[in-house]
């Protein structure tokens, strides 16, 4: 049998991959930072956690020796960061160290976790996995690294046979996000009463995290080398989101709804005094671009080819409401 390793496993979307290759009896290797929250793997049983980082590539060498398929789960999704660096560095720099050792390592596959933003807009219709980015000057460096990264990822996989398939995975929701996501901490507001409007006349493709993480392992057994498989179950408004959350916990949800005029204005004004207190602003005019730019999917590649057979997200949403108010905060 197969030896899986994730790395990256303490995330939200690596430790449903863990518990999913755990579910399945296969054998799990977990790669994490010594100093990393392990909740979300805490108690599993037949996993072996072991410490490393992207970044000491003996610590990657020693992690993926012995294993057959590898699933690599970080990234860094913070849009609004003033200075992009860190972002680059761990998006693409990173992983190229990664890549370096598993490109020599005789996998049978790489599961790279790439993002929806990587797909292009279509003239019309569902947006597929054969149309490329085509908006990076409205995605700013978040796009750019995620972009960067699975370019970097394919070319590995054409020139050092890096048997490698991405992941363009969509927002995901469920139990266990301990953080929270950018987009789950919005839900975890409406739900404590705590988000006061929702944006009007954005959407996004979403997914539940255990659905993702189905996707993440189909593609570790069936995915097509040099590949990519669009994981997103359905596009949902933030009203609609934030309706099935509230509606699932019994508080009312938020009703005044705000414009992208109204927020690209609000965005300037964070940016603005966030420069002068020297911090980064989560709301930014990028990251109000992004919530309007994402067009709807097609996921049906990932449906013939891998068998996947995603739930409905909306379950996934509920499940999160009742997470949100029932779990203590991420560890400092």
């Amino acid at each position: 049998m197969s030896k899986n390793l994730v790395i990256g496993a303490s995330g939200f979307l690596g430790a449903h991959v863990v518990r999913d290759l755990v579910e399945q009896g296969k054998p799990v290797r977990a790669l994490v930072r010594a100093t990393s929250d392990t909740r979300g793997i805490d108690g599993l049983d037949d996993v072996e956690v072991v410490h490393g980082d992207i970044f000491d590539v003996d610590s990657i060498r020693r992690a993926i020796d012995g294993c057959d398929v590898v699933f690599y789960c970080v990234v860094d999704a913070r849009p609004w960061l003033r200075d992009p660096t860190p972002m680059w560095r761990t998006n693409v720099e990173g992983l190229r160290g990664v890549l370096d050792v598993a490109a020599e390592a005789g996998l049978d596959r790489f599961v790279f976790t790439s993002s929806v933003v990587t797909i292009g807009i279509p003239e019309s219709g569902l947006a597929t996995e054969e149309l490329r980015n085509n908006w990076l000057r409205k995605g700013g460096q978040y796009a750019r690294t995620r972009v960067a990264a699975e370019d970097l990822v394919m070319e590995y996989c054409h020139t050092r046979g890096l048997p490698a398939v991405a992941m363009c995975v969509a927002n995901t929701y469920g139990e266990g996000d301990y953080l929270p996501t950018p987009h789950g901490g919005m839900v975890k507001a409406a739900v404590r009463g705590k988000m006061p409007f929702y944006l009007d006349g954005v959407g996004a493709e979403v997914v539940g995290i255990g659905d993702a993480a189905r996707a993440m392992t189909l593609a570790g057994e069936k995915g097509r080398v040099g590949e990519r498989y669009i994981v997103a179950e359905r596009f949902l408004s933030p009203k609609e989101i934030f309706a099935t959350a509230c509606g699932a916990v019994g508080v009312e949800p938020p009703r005044k709804a705000v414009s992208r005029g109204k927020l690209t204005r609000m965005a300037v004004m964070a940016s603005l005094i966030a420069r002068l207190k020297r911090e980064d602003p989560y709301l930014t005019p990028t990251s109000v671009r992004l919530m309007y730019v994402m067009p709807r999917m097609d996921h049906s590649k990932a449906v013939d080819e891998l068998g996947w057979q995603p739930r409905p997200t909306t379950e996934s949403i509920v499940e999160a409401a009742k997470f949100y108010l029932t779990k203590r905060p991420a560890k400092s």
